[in-house]
Parts: C-alpha cells; sequence; structure tokens
C-alpha cells in the first residue's frame, strides 16, 4: 500500500468531521479496495476506534476488503433475466474463468459477481462487463466473448456499432 497517496487523501479532510464514508470512497477509488492497513490508518486519522471503521466498511455493499479484478463481470439474476436463462451465464463464467461467484481470478484480471437487477429488463439477459451492457447474452455469446478477452471483445463491439 502507498503510504503517499493515502496522506495525499487525508489532506483533503483534514478537519472535516464525519467523513469517514468519503474517505473510505476515495481510497477505494486509488487502490482498488480498501486494505487492512489502510483502515487501520484512517481509524488512526480520524480518531476512532478500528472496529467502528471496519463495521462501516463492512456495512454497505460497494466497498471491497479484499483486491477485486481489472474487470468486473456482473450477470444479472433479476426476474426477466432469471426467467430467460441467467442462471446457465453463471455457470458459464464460472466455469470459464475456474473461479466461483463473489471471486476473482488468481491474475487479478477478473471479478465475478451475481447482481439483483441490472435495470436492462428489455435486454435479458443482461451481463455488465465494467460499465457496458452485453443484451441478450446467451451461453455461447459469453464463453467466446470470456474466450477472446474482454479488450478484444469491446474493440469488436465498437467497431461494429
Amino acid at each position: 500500500m502507498d503510504d503517499h497517496k493515502l496522506k495525499k487523501i487525508f489532506l483533503v479532510f483534514k478537519g472535516k468531521k464525519g467523513s469517514l464514508i468519503s474517505i473510505l470512497q476515495r481510497v477505494q477509488e486509488e487502490f482498488g479496495y480498501l486494505p487492512e492497513e489502510a483502515l487501520d490508518s484512517i481509524a488512526d486519522f480520524l480518531r476512532l476506534p478500528p472496529s467502528q471503521v471496519f463495521s462501516v466498511a463492512t456495512f454497505y455493499k460497494h466497498f471491497f476488503l479484499s483486491r477485486r479484478g481489472d474487470h468486473l463481470i456482473s450477470i444479472c439474476q433479476g426476474t426477466a433475466c432469471h426467467v430467460c436463462g441467467a442462471h446457465d451465464l453463471l455457470a458459464v463464467a464460472e466455469k470459464a474463468l475456474g473461479i466461483k461467484t463473489g471471486q476473482t481470478t488468481p491474475d487479478f484480471r477478473y471479478s465475478l459477481e451475481r447482481v439483483g437487477c441490472l435495470g436492462s429488463c428489455a435486454l435479458a439477459p443482461a451481463v455488465l462487463i465494467d460499465d457496458e451492457i452485453y443484451p441478450k447474452m446467451t451461453p455461447e455469446k459469453l464463453k467466446n466473448l470470456l474466450a477472446e478477452g474482454l479488450s478484444e471483445a469491446k474493440v469488436k463491439k465498437t467497431s461494429n456499432t
């Protein structure tokens, strides 16, 4: 963990009360997750018990205590997507990536998560990769997408639109 980056974040919030969540957001933005050492430093900086900082960091779903992959693959399991076979998409992704839902590949390239709804029901089943929706996904399309690698797939998708 880079202490210099952490100190720069603290400088922005020096003297501001009630800044715990904002600091956690900035630290996660900088490091991609909340390293344990950072949580301890935040507690020291804010003069809070470490348990309180940890409690807030684990209460909110958008904070992560372990390093995530460079690419986040979110597979919608909302009603429309579920009815259209999204469960099969999770199984395909798990097999292709060699990880279970909620895990990250050992090379930190991909993280896989199941989400309740992406809000794209008309595109069901939908998969979100990083910030891009992949509509009407099939197990075969997903297998190919993961086999090609995301950077190549995004270049192809962009050039086809």
